[in-house]
């Protein structure tokens, strides 16, 4: 994997595109907007997504996604998860069969409730399908912080391929064979973070945040075990560690959207201005049809998307979640 593809300019591809030059990959980088295209060429430096900070010059973008992924060894998706069926669609015709792809969205498909690796497979069935997830803000990311990730297929070799293309003394890449339960834990602490949000923004204070957070952990875990995932994936990064990263940093954009709601702002003017997708969002209801459809209790995913796209209250919220019936942890 000496040449890499990465499909999306938004403030995570730029991040990923930059940690792969630096562990010293050829990267070209598809951006659909022509400006954001010459200022990452001829400025080094994404404006829009990642204002201030410097990228190597080595990492090239491009409007042109046959270009990007001529001559490339595999594919990284850097793509917005409701934006991702249409992404590979327009790749399908431009890439060999069996390209190796690594999926780095989190979230679950609104229309379908497949999960990203589920999209692919339905799509692209003879491709080589790995999934990057973890506690990683872009920003952080981009600068060089150090960082751990986990990237995980069904193919203990491909992920250890895209680990090794990856890693840098600032950028760990951890391993796993539990895709599906590395997608679940990165969509739903998404939801969960919404919901810490709106308990900062309506002064709950910290210890109904960390039972949040724990309780919150075990639908996570609900979810997994129905879809077949092992229940350690979420102990580690993509899982626990994402989660208390998420629902703890103010430069959450899920956070902050559950704070400006918890403030008692609407959820148009709490997303309003936002240049990049709050994933949470349409994952809230998405989780929330994929509980009913496999029979599974999950309140706290319940009440967020009750508040997002059901009218709910903030304050019948908090009541149905601590009205409910006491119970065995």
């Amino acid at each position: 994997m000496k040449r890499l593809a990465v499909i999306g300019g938004g403030a995570w591809g730029t991040a990923l595109a930059s940690v792969a030059v630096r562990a010293g990959r050829q990267i070209v980088l598809w951006v659909r907007d022509p400006k954001l295209v010459a200022a990452v060429n001829q400025r080094h430096e994404n404006p829009l997504y990642l204002p201030g900070i410097a990228l190597d010059p080595a990492l090239a973008a491009t409007t042109d996604a046959a270009a990007a992924t001529a001559a490339a060894d595999a594919v990284l998706i850097v793509v917005p998860a409701q934006f991702l069926r249409g992404a590979l669609t327009m790749l399908m015709p431009l890439m060999p069969a069996g390209l190796p792809l690594l999926l780095c969205a989190k979230g679950i498909e609104a229309e379908s409730l497949q999960t990203m690796s589920e999209v692919a497979a339905e799509l692209m069935p003879e491709a080589a399908i790995a999934v990057l997830s973890g506690p990683s803000f872009a920003a952080e990311v981009a600068r060089g912080l150090p960082t751990a990730v986990t990237i995980a297929s069904a193919d203990p070799a491909l992920a250890r391929a895209f680990a090794a293309a990856l890693g840098t003394a600032r950028f760990r890449p951890y391993t796993s064979n539990d895709p599906l339960g590395v997608e679940i834990g990165g969509a739903l602490k998404n939801v969960l973070a919404i919901a810490c949000g709106i308990i900062e923004g309506h002064g709950l204070g910290n210890n109904a945040r960390a039972a949040l957070i724990t309780r919150g952990l075990a639908e996570m875990i609900r979810l997994g075990l129905a879809k077949g995932a092992q229940p350690e994936t979420f102990r580690g990064l993509s899982g626990l560690g994402d989660l208390v990263l998420t629902c703890t940093a103010a430069q959450s954009r899920n956070y902050a959207l559950g704070l400006a709601l918890g403030q008692g702002k609407s959820s148009a003017q709490a997303l309003a201005g936002s240049r990049s997708v709050v994933e949470g969002v349409a994952t809230a209801a998405a989780v929330a049809r994929l509980a009913g459809r496999l029979g599974i209790e999950m309140p706290i995913t319940a009440a967020v998307d009750g508040v997002l796209h059901h009218g709910m209250a903030i304050e019948v919220m908090i009541d149905a979640l601590l009205s409910r019936p006491y119970r065995s942890e």
